[in-house]
């Protein structure tokens, strides 16, 4: 897109991941911005608020690339395989993308989550639910979920701290497969697992429940959704 069709909002947020990626996040200074965009302070504390406004967009600008190339990724008939994939892309992003990666990820704050991280994070729990769907989760799909985040997130920030020449390159799928190995049951089988046991029965039901019309009470639903939530633990 050429420059001078772009929004002045976006030129700034542009100019901010150029600069982020060059040199990054104390190279992003709101008079270095400003100067890279063409626009003074007060346009961008306008935009923006402050400094920790401006590298908050900055980090959802550039963590669209990756929820773009995650949307784009699709799905398969093999959960556990997409799971998978959507680990190795959430890894390759950080390794591409180290200034951004650390940006979203390397300075978090209690109850702050911009709405890009949410998607992502929507996005994992989809597949994690239709895991359970499947019959093949061992435990409840946010416990599930909140592994395979803090995971990835750090496997992805050890290995950006570590020199290149010195990564272990088996890092990320070792890890990647102790987790599965935690969660997942019945990995080789297309359906629910006969050997998954009294946990991945629990929530295999839990997920078949979710959104469909049962002769429950809505009192009812709640207690058996809590019975359930207590079998799969």
């Amino acid at each position: 897109m050429p420059t001078e069709t772009l929004s002045t909002r976006d030129r700034v947020l542009r100019a901010a991941a150029d600069l982020l990626a060059e040199g990054g996040r104390d190279a992003v200074s709101t008079r270095a911005v400003g100067a890279a965009a063409g626009v003074q302070a007060p346009t961008l504390y306008r935009l923006f608020g402050d400094k920790d406004g401006m590298l908050a967009a900055v980090a959802a600008y550039g963590f669209e690339e990756y929820l773009t190339s995650k949307a784009r990724m699709g799905r398969s008939e093999d959960p556990v395989a997409d799971l998978r994939r959507g680990w190795d892309l959430h890894v390759d992003f950080g390794l591409s993308r180290p200034a951004f990666y650390v940006l979203m990820y390397g300075d978090a704050h209690p109850g702050v989550c911009s709405p890009a991280a949410r998607r992502a994070a929507s996005m994992l729990e989809q597949i994690i639910t239709r895991i359970a769907d499947a019959g093949r989760l061992k435990t409840s799909v946010g416990r599930a979920a909140g592994m395979v985040h803090a995971a990835g997130i750090g496997v992805t920030l050890s290995l950006i701290a570590t020199a290149p020449e010195e990564r272990d390159p088996e890092m990320s799928t070792v890890t990647r497969e102790a987790v599965l190995g935690a969660i997942v049951t019945g990995d080789e089988a297309p359906g629910p697992d006969p050997h998954a046991g009294v946990a991945g029965r629990a929530m295999a039901l839990r997920a078949a429940l979710c959104g469909h019309e049962t002769p429950l009470s809505p009192a009812e639903r709640v207690l058996l959704a809590e019975w359930l939530d207590r079998l799969a633990r």
